[in-house]
């Protein structure tokens, strides 16, 4: 593992996508122009990305998520065996104060990995974009297999057609950790060595109303826990040594809304008894909890990210207030395994959240100037 990442200001992938870019997808929906034309405006707003993230003082790039509508979906219905469709009754989870576009994906087959991976080009041009020479490193950000158990699992939206395709459940979760086995030694051969599995379903299990809903259904959330766990470790099992995968947990964040909420106590055990090398945490409010979970980090050399500034509204947080917060963490983890970021992306899905491409900036600056004064050298 590289210990520079992730880095002491990190980021966690998604940003605000220009107008230009907003127009060129209107005008491909609507027939105004066609793909490869989309494609190109989409390769122009990256390099321009890539750009600002370096003037901005980021090591880590990504390409802001701009080729995606989804943080999660267009990944998923990339796969060999989910497809991605509209349901009649609309978004199965209901964010608070905004209504999600009604689309989701469900498991229409045996699931593999698709080696034709339309993400695997995103990244090529990505990493050919940004490592130039520089310290800069190409990361990807991908949706956690756990995203497929939870809308086949967890859901409940009867859209589920998992028993006509597996008889044994089992058997579904070994070919998800499959699937991502094989996705990550594809994008290791694609020069990939920073990968980020994001997932919000951790947070679906802290979920106070969301625990008692699967009680009320006849599943136990802790042995939920526990699968995820089983499922994702398979996955990172055989791992290259220089492949960076770290996670990210999130309580919603479409146009400044959000799903969850609840601290990481209910599924930390499991949480972090998974073998990823870092976790990028949501801190920044009260639905998150304390800092008290991370004991479980004890002796781990997993760094933890801490989720400090919001992405979801313009003010600017208070740096001491951020140095004060990171103290407190360093009761539970070592001050060298710490790191901080944004709680989220700034634009998980397309429509982005409710701040301008500045305020999304002085964030980041403001992170990179805390994390210059705690880890001065």
């Amino acid at each position: 593992m590289d210990v520079r990442f992730p880095s002491r200001s990190d980021v966690v992938g998604s940003y605000l996508r220009p107008e230009y870019l907003h127009q060129a997808r209107r005008d491909f929906k609507e027939g105004v122009i066609d793909r490869a034309a989309l494609t190109a405006v989409e390769d122009r707003a990256i390099l321009e990305l890539v750009e600002q993230q370096k003037v901005a003082g980021l090591k880590v790039i990504t390409d802001g998520e701009f080729r995606r509508s989804w943080w999660h979906i267009d990944f998923l219905e990339n796969l060999n065996g989910v497809e991605g469709y509209v349901p009649e009754a609309g978004y199965n989870q209901q964010f608070k104060g905004k209504d999600a576009p009604s689309y989701n994906i469900r498991v229409s087959g045996k699931v593999s990995f698709n080696p034709n991976h339309p993400f695997l080009a995103h990244f090529d041009f990505l990493k050919k974009a940004t490592e130039t020479g520089d310290e800069s490193i190409a990361k990807a950000t991908i949706p956690s297999p756990t995203m497929i158990l939870r809308q086949e699992i967890l859901a409940n939206d009867g859209s589920s057609r998992l028993d006509e395709i597996y008889s044994d459940v089992n058997g579904f979760y070994h070919d998800l950790a499959q699937t991502y086995r094989d996705a990550i030694q594809a994008y290791y051969a694609h020069g990939c060595r920073y990968l980020q599995f994001d997932d919000t379903n951790w947070a679906f299990l802290v979920d106070a109303d969301k625990r008692d809903g699967l009680v009320a259904r006849g599943i136990d959330p802790d042995k939920i826990s526990d699968i995820c766990t089983q499922i994702i470790n398979q996955s990172l099992a055989g791992k290259p040594d220089d492949l960076v995968i770290t996670t990210h947990i999130c309580r919603g964040n479409h146009a400044s809304s959000w799903l969850f909420s609840g601290g990481y106590e209910p599924v930390a055990k499991a949480l972090f008894a998974t073998h990823y090398d870092g976790f990028f945490l949501e801190y920044d409010n009260d639905r998150a909890g304390d800092f008290a979970p991370l004991r479980y980090c004890e002796g781990k050399e997993a760094r933890i990210v801490l989720g400090l500034v919001t992405s979801k509204f313009p003010e600017l947080e208070d740096p001491e207030l951020i140095k004060a917060r990171i103290k407190e963490a360093s009761d539970y983890v070592p001050l060298e395994n710490l790191c901080i970021s944004p709680q989220c992306g700034f634009a998980s899905t397309a429509e982005g959240n409710k701040l301008a491409i500045d305020d999304q900036w002085n964030k980041i600056r403001l992170l990179n100037r805390v994390a210059d004064q705690v880890w001065a050298s």
